[in-house]
């Protein structure tokens, strides 16, 4: 393995996580201060967690080595985190009026169940 590989591994594997761990934590700390009612906190930490897994897995593909982790990873992504959206979309449906966080995340769970097919039928195509 050379540098440029070790950089790529330590960017993907290490600095993209800590990065949107920091941002989860600083918006449920900036939620908290602006006394958010029902803060969506559970709610958001899947939303980080299920568009991180995405980015982890498109920045796998195009810069690093696909591993068996990855695909377990994909699996999860196509077949488990949508139904897990779809499920925080129904639950902030009603809640969407409450916040700008509500709403947002109301919205990112929609469209996450709308953009999971698209891609999966999107790519199908292709090959």
């Amino acid at each position: 393995m050379n540098n440029s590989e070790i950089i790529i591994a330590i960017i993907i594997h290490i600095v993209f996580p800590l990065a949107g761990f920091v941002a989860f934590v600083l918006l449920t700390k900036k939620m908290k201060n602006q006394k958010v009612e029902k803060r969506p906190t559970i709610d958001l930490f899947f939303i980080f967690v299920n568009y991180g897994g995405l980015l982890f897995v498109i920045l796998t593909e195009l810069f690093w080595q696909w591993s068996g982790m990855a695909s377990l990873g994909l699996f999860y992504l196509v077949l488990a985190a949508p139904i897990i959206m779809g499920i925080i979309a129904y639950r902030n449906f009603k809640n969407k009026g409450l916040s700008k966080y509500h709403d947002t995340i109301y919205k990112l769970g929609l469209s996450y169940c709308i953009l999971i097919p698209i891609l999966v039928f999107g790519i199908r195509s292709f090959l």
